[in-house]
C-alpha cells in the first residue's frame, strides 16, 4: 500500500496542487488543515490530475493589486473554510471584508502553473499582464484579480 507524502498545517494556495511537483518522486500528497472559523479539520489526497473532492471554499483576503505590499499578510490569508458560513463568521470576528471566494477545483486550477519555476535559480514571478491571463485562463474574474466581471 503506498501512502501519500503528508502535507500538514495552514493550506496555502500552491499546496492544493503545486505540492505534487515540488515532491517530483510523490504522485499526490496528503494536505491537511483546519477551518479559520470553526476549526473543523480537513484533510485531502491532492494529485496533479483532478481536483480533490469536497464543499470547502478558498478565501482570498488581499486583492492582486496589493498583494506585494505586505506579501506575507497576503499568504496568511489565503485560506480554506468549511462553507460560505464560515467564511462569513470569520469574516465578522476579525472584522474583514470579504474578498474573494473560490471552490476547491478552482484553487486546484489556479495553483497548477501558478508556482511553476519558482523554486528554480533566477526565477521572476510574472508580469502584471501575464499574470492577469492566467488569471483569466484558470477561470478567475473580477477586479479583485483585475480583471472585467
Amino acid at each position: 500500500m503506498r501512502r501519500a507524502h503528508p502535507v500538514v498545517g495552514r493550506l496555502r494556495l500552491g499546496l492544493v496542487r503545486h505540492a505534487p511537483p515540488l515532491l517530483k518522486d510523490e504522485p499526490d500528497v496528503l494536505v491537511a488543515t483546519r477551518c479559520p472559523a470553526c476549526d473543523t479539520p480537513h484533510a485531502w489526497v491532492v494529485g496533479r490530475d483532478t481536483p480533490p473532492p469536497g464543499d470547502q471554499v478558498a478565501h482570498f483576503l488581499t486583492p492582486m493589486h496589493r498583494a506585494w505590499d505586505d506579501v506575507v499578510h497576503t499568504c496568511r490569508n489565503q485560506r480554506l473554510f468549511c462553507s460560505t458560513d464560515c467564511v462569513d463568521t470569520w469574516l465578522q470576528r476579525t472584522g474583514q471584508e470579504c474578498g474573494y471566494l473560490m471552490d476547491l477545483g478552482t484553487l486546484w486550477r489556479f495553483a497548477g502553473d501558478w508556482y511553476t519555476g519558482r523554486l528554480e535559480p533566477g526565477y521572476t514571478r510574472r508580469d502584471p499582464a501575464s499574470a492577469a491571463a492566467y488569471f483569466a485562463e484558470v477561470g478567475l474574474h473580477g477586479s479583485f484579480w483585475g480583471l472585467p466581471d
